[in-house]
């Protein structure tokens, strides 16, 4: 018994020297890799972020000293807000707050989702394992405003669920005003603005595409998901709405950030391909309830590695279109009032 004692506490120790070098090795790479950002390719971003190297580095993730300022430019400002712009917005916000009483009953409020009480409400749900955002936190009045100021700025799109918690990763990422230019410029992308607007049309146009490449990608996945009914919207909304913020452990999901920042919305159903193709055969052996409720329930623990490599075998390409290309075929189907995208 004591040699069996000595054996595990040995393996015990070699173990904890593994997790501790690995740990060195990646806060060494980490340390060289925003080295490169700083000194090589922010300097020089016009002409490098589309080479070769760049977007291998991209892929790898950006390291989280650089990752805001890579965000902002790679999102880009077409809307052309700025700091002054946003703090008009937050007065007007501060001045609504004082003057608009909290609605005690339905009817006092056609547009309840723009209402101060929501917002509120899904800040206190916004990362409350981080204890940051929810009410005497750090982060709450920065969440506050933002979302406050965001519901000026677009009054026909008010406050939609889901959205504390893209403006919660962009606040631990950047500055208040330039974390507000961000939201808004990504809200403002096609896909973000047809699900918070919940277009339904354009929705389905969305998941028809999605099931084009699913069916490409995972036939026999596929094929179980339909002999059980489970369409795209049971998982993928949570998914798009928070841009796997929610769903995703929060390093995972800002990695998946840094991706779909330089790809745009087609990397978000990539990575739900990716994710569907790294959970295929525990999925093939669940019926609807239990596959509605892991895919809305993911695991806590998700191999980030493992995840990126599933991601990158997902194939984009459909009867040689690629995602815009059969997204666009699938609008103009709709639009004529096909059938194939209606449910």
């Amino acid at each position: 018994m004591v040699a069996q004692a000595k054996k595990r506490e040995l393996k015990d120790a070699q173990k904890r020297k593994k997790q501790l070098e690995d740990r060195c090795k990646l806060e060494e790479s980490i340390g060289t890799a925003a080295q490169t950002w700083n000194q090589e390719i922010l300097p020089n971003w016009s002409t490098m972020c589309t080479s070769r190297r760049v977007r291998d580095l991209w892929w790898q993730g950006i390291p989280p000293s650089v990752r805001g300022k890579v965000w902002s430019l790679a999102v880009g400002n077409e809307l052309n807000i700025t700091h002054e712009l946003y703090n008009i917005c937050l007065a007007r916000a501060k001045e609504k707050w004082k003057t608009t009483p909290a609605p005690t009953t339905e009817t006092e409020t056609e547009d309840r989702e723009s209402s101060l009480e929501l917002i509120k409400l899904d800040i206190s749900r916004t990362f409350p394992q981080l204890c940051i955002f929810q009410q005497g936190g750090p982060y709450h009045d920065v969440l506050h405003s933002i979302l406050g100021a965001y519901t000026c700025y677009r009054p026909d799109v008010g406050y939609v669920q889901g959205m504390s918690f893209i403006a919660a990763v962009l606040i631990l990422n950047l500055d208040t005003a330039d974390a507000f230019i961000a939201f808004a410029n990504l809200l403002n992308k096609p896909c973000q603005m047809a699900f918070f607007r919940v277009d339904h049309s354009l929705m389905l146009t969305y998941f028809a595409a999605f099931e084009v490449f699913f069916e490409e990608n995972l036939p026999k996945l596929f094929a179980h998901f339909k002999k059980n009914n489970l369409t795209p919207d049971i998982y993928l909304i949570d998914w798009i709405f928070t841009l796997y913020s929610k769903s995703l452990p929060l390093d995972l999901a800002c990695r998946v950030w840094d991706v779909f920042c330089r790809d745009g919305e087609e990397f978000l159903f990539r990575t739900a391909l990716g994710l569907l193709r790294l959970y295929q055969d525990v999925l093939t052996c669940m019926d609807f309830i239990h596959m509605a409720q892991f895919l809305t329930r993911l695991p806590d623990l998700i191999p980030a590695e493992q995840l990126f490599q599933h991601i990158a075998a997902v194939h984009m390409t459909s009867r040689n279109r690629k995602w815009a290309q059969v997204l666009q075929a699938l609008q103009k189907d709709q639009e004529r009032g096909s059938p194939v995208l209606k449910r």
